[in-house]
């Protein structure tokens, strides 16, 4: 379970116990409820014994009188203190199937996507493990050309580096720009502590700019990622029909020939005319459909022709 919980590209893990009653006050029941507790007193061995102080039920109905009794019973037997707020173990209740429910108990006290090196939060920041999967999806083969270089328009608070950082060698060199101070002091903050903790190995740099005005050489990117603003809580949509078609412009101009260019945004349909725009400059390889806090944005992976 320790080494569960050092998965980098997982929201959370969770160990899972099933039980066969049709509803979640048979849990109250002698046999499933020592069964419960045996596997939640497993997690708190196996996970170091003193990760967790606290617990918090989650559950349709968790301020039921139902689940007010499952949680006494839960503190009772583990020595927890239940805080449904913000409780350190958290336990989740959910209907398999008609007749077997099933309890998903996590194996860190946040989830893995929470990251030590946030040290300075951002409006808008992006999920780290989004960041991870998109610098996946962007990265391309390079050999037997020295150093290598990965660029990110529009960087925020620096979530796209420096989870890239944790995936690149020491041969390559990070570049950021963002046009906003207070953005890019948050990304300086938060790259020194992932560089504290041994997260970057090579090269890292933040400057101001204009996403489509980089003032970077021709053909100098082998990679580039951007969390382009979704015209919510940054920039607007007005803006974005300016800003989108420039990046993809700038991006060409800066990116040497079958340089991938990973771009997450909310905005499908002005992305969706950008890039038809941009035909016999990028090839669009897939468009991924996720989730993030409500909103369900694309991931385009486009390669420089």
């Amino acid at each position: 379970m320790e080494r569960l919980a050092t998965l980098r590209s997982s929201q959370a893990v969770y160990l899972v116990e099933r039980f066969e009653v049709p509803r979640p006050k048979a849990l109250l029941g002698d046999q499933h409820l020592r069964q419960l507790i045996a596997v939640i007193k497993r997690t708190l061995t196996e996970t170091g014994g003193g990760t967790f102080q606290t617990f918090r039920l989650a559950a349709a109905g968790s301020d039921s009188a139902v689940m007010n009794r499952l949680g006494e019973e839960l503190s009772r037997h583990t020595g927890l203190r239940r805080h449904d707020d913000d409780g350190d173990l958290l336990v989740r209740l959910r209907r398999a199937s008609d007749h077997v429910w099933e309890a998903l108990i996590r194996l860190t006290s946040r989830p893995l996507a929470t990251r030590a090196w946030r040290v300075c939060n951002y409006e808008g920041a992006l999920n780290a493990i989004i960041a991870r999967a998109m610098v996946q999806l962007a990265l391309p083969e390079v050999g037997g050309r020295g150093q290598a270089t990965l660029v990110n328009p529009c960087c925020g608070s620096g979530t796209l580096l420096i989870e890239a950082g944790g995936l690149l060698t020491a041969h390559w060199r990070m570049v950021g720009f963002d046009d906003s101070h207070g953005a890019l002091a948050c990304a300086t903050a938060n790259m020194a502590a992932a560089r504290s903790a041994g997260l970057i190995p090579g090269s890292s740099t933040f400057a101001q700019g204009d996403a489509a005005r980089l003032g970077l050489p021709d053909a100098y990117a082998d990679a580039l990622v951007a969390d382009l603003p979704f015209g919510n809580l940054i920039g607007s949509h007005a803006r974005n029909t300016m800003l989108y078609p420039a990046v993809l412009r700038e991006a060409a101009r800066c990116a040497r020939r079958g340089a991938r260019f990973v771009v997450i945004t909310n905005e499908a349909r002005l992305m969706a005319r950008s890039i038809a725009e941009s035909t016999g400059v990028w090839r669009q390889v897939d468009t991924r459909v996720i989730s993030q806090r409500g909103l369900h944005p694309s991931i385009y992976r486009l390669v420089r022709l």
